[in-house]
């Protein structure tokens, strides 16, 4: 089997695991609440980081100076971004998170591309077109008020490019476990304050109830999918790679007909078919 063929099965794999990251997790936070889901959900994943960094003998790169900064700033972002995202699916459908957070493209490509340095061309702006025009439609299905979960994970997903840039510095100076182990740690305690000042506290008896969506979701989706994201993208382009997450969606739409018994609108349907082929325009070389 080849490394680029290899590389598409991990992009598979990852879209797999992420499109399933909406239904394990709102099924727990319905059940504890959006931070306390997070705070055991990165428990799961901290386990998970922390044996292979120890595993590699890399413990000493977290305290790397010259990577503190970018570590730093990497960590506040995308503490800020899952925090926002987990209490959006409070409020809105885990169809329509996956849909709204796939605009990390978009947003992408306004701050780096139009505002920034670089100019899109013909085919990118059409992209940038389509994904508006997709997200429009799916934040205002046959109607002009936002549904505030969907806010909020708009918001995240404006976030998520500003943490990306970060994550890659920080990444040119320590390896991947070594900054997914750093922003685990770091937002631990700032979600554990978050959960005692403005939830209601949680009993073993309902932490053991959805025990299971809370390690699949932690150990698969903040964990494992991470590790697939760095070994599809070491054997395929990051191009290729963003075009092949644009699945991700499409495997929440059906998890979330089969085991949630949701159903989009044909608006919304629309919607997310715009914003997937608004982002295979947006990711073409």
């Amino acid at each position: 089997m080849s490394e680029e063929r290899k590389g598409e099965l991990f992009a598979i794999a990852l879209c797999f695991f992420e499109g399933l990251f909406p239904i394990w997790s709102i099924i727990a936070v319905r059940k504890i609440g959006s931070i306390h889901t997070y705070l055991a959900s990165l428990v799961f994943a901290i386990l998970f980081f922390a044996v292979l960094v120890f595993a590699k003998r890399e413990f000493k790169e977290l305290f790397k100076k010259e990577a503190l900064k970018d570590l730093l700033l990497t960590s506040f972002f995308i503490t800020f971004m899952f925090v926002l995202i987990y209490i959006g699916l409070s409020y809105t459908t885990a169809s329509n998170m996956s849909i709204i957070l796939l605009l990390q493209i978009f947003f992408s490509y306004l701050y780096f591309n139009l505002f920034g340095d670089e100019k899109m061309d013909l085919v990118h702006t059409l992209g940038v077109f389509l994904m508006g025009i997709g997200a429009f439609i799916v934040l205002f299905p046959g109607r002009l008020s936002v549904n505030l979960g969907d806010l909020f994970v708009l918001i995240a997903a404006m976030t998520a490019p500003i943490a990306n840039l970060y994550q890659k510095r920080a990444r040119l100076l320590v390896s991947s476990e070594v900054v997914l182990l750093f922003r685990s740690l770091f937002a631990f305690p700032i979600l554990a304050i978050l959960a005692f000042l403005f939830e209601k506290s949680v009993s073993f008896k309902d932490y053991r109830e959805v025990f299971i969506y809370l390690f699949l979701s932690g150990f698969f989706v903040l964990g494992l999918s991470k590790i697939f994201w760095l070994e599809a993208l070491h054997r395929i382009s990051i191009t290729k790679l963003s075009a092949m997450a644009s699945l991700i969606p499409l495997f929440t739409l059906v998890f979330a007909f089969f085991l949630l018994g949701e159903t989009p609108t044909s608006l919304q349907l629309f919607g997310a078919f715009l914003i997937i082929l608004g982002s295979i325009f947006i990711t073409r070389n």
